[in-house]
């Protein structure tokens, strides 16, 4: 007999990337371009080492919980959004937010309705629930039909729509008013919005949540902010949401290191946004070095601090992920949706000197092929 619950005897794991970052020494990491989680490629604003220092120098809290509600980061947080406070809760990352938004609205047998390919996690976190996963998958040529997905909508009635926007892994982005037209039309639907790279295009649904109850807009501060290792996210939406989820929160899962950091990074918004230009810079120069490489690949970009390269064949995706590798690179390689994306890789974007490293070594690949 199983003990496992039933909606779980036969699923599909959420597939995890290399971490192989975290078999080497420190001194060794300083080698190694890790552009296979979308996390930041450089150290979160000084700030954020400054407040650890301190809190260490104390130590004085190690026996205790952490705080449960910190006003600081709600003061912050209500700044850097630009909204209220009470449209705001901060969690332990937002994979953490997406494991409460499921439990206090998906029941058994939900239809939930996926824009794909997408984050994989929160298809995973959902059928924890015990709900039924749809998929509205954009087309081969990695174009998005607005009409087809309503359509989709009306003809799954889902009880929850999941957006990524921009899309990970495609960087398919929704203007604000489309998703508006989709809050309006679908009203008795609920949609989670979500907005983990937002930083990288400044298109958001934020203000909706004053006038919308069925909205849930997910955030992270571990791409731009830089605090992938912290696990530190919040959720905006209806005061009424809030006060739902926050009913359910636990809220000592936050821990008091993670708050000193999103202080400390929260304090330095400028650092964040200096990033964010730099990244924006190195995806143009890295796009149109790729574009060079037309007779090997294909570069899917849109928004985010990520790009995504079409291979041409399944062999000379692995023999590329292996050759970064040998070279202390590490991509993804993107198997969500198998007709769409079997022979793709996700890479980060970085710094410009950075992506120049990986630019010219994906060329360095090609080269050696044609001359084979």
């Amino acid at each position: 007999m199983s003990y496992i619950n039933k909606y779980l005897r036969n699923f599909k794991p959420y597939k995890l990337a290399s971490h192989k970052i975290w078999t080497v020494k420190p001194e060794e990491r300083e080698r190694i371009l890790k552009l296979d989680w979308n996390e930041a490629t450089v150290p979160p604003s000084p700030h954020v080492g400054e407040r650890l220092k301190n809190l260490v120098a104390n130590g004085n809290f190690y026996n205790l919980y952490p705080s449960t509600y910190n006003q600081e980061i709600a003061s912050l947080l209500a700044e850097y959004t630009q909204m209220p406070q009470e449209n705001i809760q901060y969690f332990a990352s937002s994979d953490s937010l997406h494991e409460y938004i499921a439990k206090l609205y998906i029941t058994v047998s939900d239809p939930i309705l996926l824009l794909g390919p997408t984050y994989d996690n929160f298809r995973l976190t959902a059928e924890v629930c015990g709900a039924r996963i749809y998929y509205h998958t954009i087309d081969k040529n990695f174009e998005f039909d607005k009409a087809a997905f309503k359509e989709d909508i009306r003809r799954i009635e889902p009880s929850l729509v999941y957006i990524c926007n921009p899309n990970n892994p495609t960087g398919t982005q929704h203007t604000a008013g489309y998703i508006r037209e989709l809050l309006n039309e679908f009203s008795q639907t609920l949609f989670l919005i979500d907005e983990a790279y937002e930083e990288f295009t400044g298109i958001s649904v934020k203000d909706e949540v004053l006038t919308h109850e069925n909205l849930l807009i997910s955030r992270t501060m571990s791409k731009a902010f830089a605090l992938a290792n912290f696990r530190f996210g919040y959720l905006i939406a209806s005061k009424k949401n809030i006060a739902y989820i926050s009913s359910i929160r636990n809220p000592k899962n936050i821990t008091t290191f993670a708050q000193e950091a999103a202080i400390g990074a929260l304090e330095d918004v400028a650092y964040m946004k200096e990033y964010v230009a730099e990244v924006l810079r190195a995806k143009e120069l890295f796009i149109r070095e790729m574009n060079k490489l037309s007779d090997f690949l294909e570069c899917i970009y849109g928004g985010g601090n990520f790009v995504l390269l079409v291979l041409n064949g399944a062999e000379n995706k692995q023999a590329l992920i292996q050759w970064l590798a040998d070279q202390n690179i590490y991509v993804r390689d993107v198997e969500q949706t198998k007709y769409l994306t079997e022979n793709c890789i996700r890479v980060t974007i970085g710094t410009r000197e950075q992506m120049e490293r990986v630019a010219d070594s994906i060329s360095d690949f090609f080269g050696e092929k044609k001359d084979d």
